[in-house]
């Protein structure tokens, strides 16, 4: 059984690591830099909060990022290191210089094209891998991608990554287990586990964003947002960012796709296309050009309510009709 976490700060010695610094807190760990007394590397170390390791689910997360992260071996996601002899819990990952892709897009807003595309197809190789090797990471946005000094690329946060076989997530705990309401699939949306579609559509939202300088649906709540993405069309990302061709915004629209389906059906073939563009074909979608046109959860209960409404009405006039006609 091991000791449950105790406040910890730079300075102090966790097992053989120094921790320097604090790096990053939020409302589930506190990562710190550390070094490894041993031989001197440099890591990071990720600390649950207490009242993490009493709470099943957020423990569960914290758990499957370390099982994940030890077992994909790829040099575009971060590693977890085994550490079975440690004291009590915490999780020594690979350290990794550079900033968030949030950091940059806050900075930046907008991305040129060409860098857009590089970093989309890096991400598309590492998404490949981990569905190949049947994870779906299911929190794909900028704040869990690391970009480093010549623009190479980490995943990060694979917390309430699925595995094939793990139990499905529902809609009822979509805050602690569905994603960012600003990435997440539609099919998630409503409830259903997600596949590796849901990643791509994930990737099409952050390309979107990184070309455009803002996500592709909004809203002023979080079910409002998800609720954008089932109802209506995002406005076109060349009227945001002329730079934007037809070629790279039927990319964006294929991996945007509201029924998996018709999505790409896998990170592959979305990497296939950006590195091929003069290649695409350029479908007619009438509907993305109806985006103006929005939609709400509220007229479409209201016009649900006025077909009931008229029910009892077509019941009077069919007896009406059948009485005339005896």
């Amino acid at each position: 059984m091991l000791a449950p976490n105790l406040t910890l700060r730079p300075g102090d010695t966790l097992d053989h690591f120094l921790l320097d610094s604090i790096v990053a807190t939020s409302g589930m760990a506190t990562v710190f830099r550390a070094h490894d007394q041993r031989d001197g590397s440099q890591v990071a170390i990720k600390v649950p909060h207490p009242e993490v390791e009493s709470d099943p689910v957020m423990f569960d997360r914290f758990r499957r990022e370390e099982e994940i992260g030890t077992r994909i071996d790829h040099p575009r996601v971060m590693k977890v290191f085994a550490n079975p002899g440690r004291s009590q819990v915490y999780m020594v990952m690979e350290w990794l210089d550079g900033r968030l892709l949030r950091q940059i897009l806050n900075e930046e807003k907008k991305l040129p094209v060409a860098r857009a595309t590089a970093i989309t197809t890096s991400i598309c190789e590492a998404l490949e891998f981990i569905h190949t090797n049947g994870v779906v990471h299911r929190d794909l946005k900028p704040e869990n991608i690391m970009v480093g000094p010549n623009d190479e690329i980490h995943l990060i946060d694979f917390g309430i990554a699925g595995s094939a076989g793990a139990r499905r997530l529902t809609f009822a705990h979509f805050s602690q287990s569905m994603g960012t309401p600003d990435y997440i699939s539609p099919e998630q949306v409503r409830g259903k586990r997600g596949d590796a579609r849901s990643d791509v559509y994930a990737m099409g939202c952050m390309l979107y964003e990184m070309l455009t300088g803002t996500v592709p649906f909004s809203g002023p709540n979080p079910f409002a947002v998800m609720n954008d993405r089932l109802l209506n069309q995002p406005q076109p990302p060349s009227q945001l960012e002329p730079s934007v061709t037809p070629q790279m915004q039927e990319i964006i629209y294929r991996a945007l796709e509201r029924e998996p389906k018709n999505r790409y059906a896998n990170a592959r073939e979305m990497a296939n296309d950006l590195a091929h563009q003069d290649q695409v074909g350029v479908s007619a979608r009438p509907d993305a050009e109806q985006w103006k046109h929005r939609k709400s959860p509220e007229a479409r209960r209201a016009l649900g309510y006025a077909a009931l409404a008229l029910i009892p009405i077509a019941i009077f006039l069919l007896l009406l009709l059948v009485a005339h006609h005896k």
